[in-house]
């Protein structure tokens, strides 16, 4: 079971019950911006620190080196992120 670190604060288990990053975010009250969930607009883009990450299906918003979507994605490994 993957889990999901949040830069400067606690682990977050990914354990599957929710399809994403961004619900499991969500589930936990993290503070994180987000409008379409599925990948267009870009507006959860985070940066992804250490990890890797797995896109559902890739998404069409411009996303940079270095950076992913929460709303369209699920952890491969630990994952160390950072939220805008």
């Amino acid at each position: 079971m993957p889990q999901i670190i949040v830069a400067g604060q606690a682990a977050i288990n990914f354990d599957g019950s929710e399809p994403t990053i961004l619900h499991c975010l969500e589930q936990q009250q993290q503070d994180i911006s987000y409008q379409c969930r599925e990948g267009y607009c870009g507006a959860c883009r985070c940066k992804l620190i250490t990890g890797r990450i797995q896109y559902l299906h890739e998404p069409l918003a411009f996303v940079r080196q270095g950076e992913f979507l929460p709303c369209c994605s699920i952890p491969v490994t630990d994952v160390k992120i950072e939220i805008p």
